[in-house]
């Protein structure tokens, strides 16, 4: 069994849902790039293209899909001195309900919100794109 407050699922990783986001993600502009990484947690990493955000920012998902439909999805900016981040999760764990949010600037723990996520991976990850694009808008205003 898995530790409840470690982030991660009792279920295995879904591969064939993360080669199904990765296919997705690699028809759009926004991303330079996508990889399933198989070193430690097997996860899909996705680095969002540097034209769409400031010449000081560098963005990347991290996604975790297991077969019970737990996720995680990790995004991160970084700039030179500075990090920013926040996290989508469905999990079991001790802080929150399974499904919760872990806002910016440093997704803690104990900053985490209940939430409410759809079920289908194509629904999450409309809702993590429409987010990010408000982010990188908010980015440029802020130059």
């Amino acid at each position: 069994m898995v530790p409840m407050d470690d982030g991660a699922s009792p279920a295995p990783i879904d591969r064939a849902v993360l080669e199904r986001m990765r296919s997705r993600f690699d028809g759009y502009h926004t991303f330079e790039s996508s990889e399933i990484v198989e070193e430690g947690k097997l996860h899909l990493r996705v680095e969002l293209s540097s034209d769409y955000y400031p010449t000081d920012v560098a963005a990347r998902l991290e996604i975790r899909w297991y077969r019970n439909d737990d996720f995680n999805v990790h995004y991160q900016e970084d700039r030179q001195n500075s990090t920013w981040k926040c996290r989508w999760d469905r999990h079991p764990n001790a802080h929150n309900s399974t499904d919760h949010f872990h806002p910016p600037p440093t997704a803690s723990r104990t900053a985490a919100e209940n939430a409410q996520w759809p079920v289908d991976h194509r629904d999450v990850s409309r809702l993590v794109l429409e987010y990010i694009e408000e982010r990188i808008e908010t980015l440029w205003e802020q130059q």
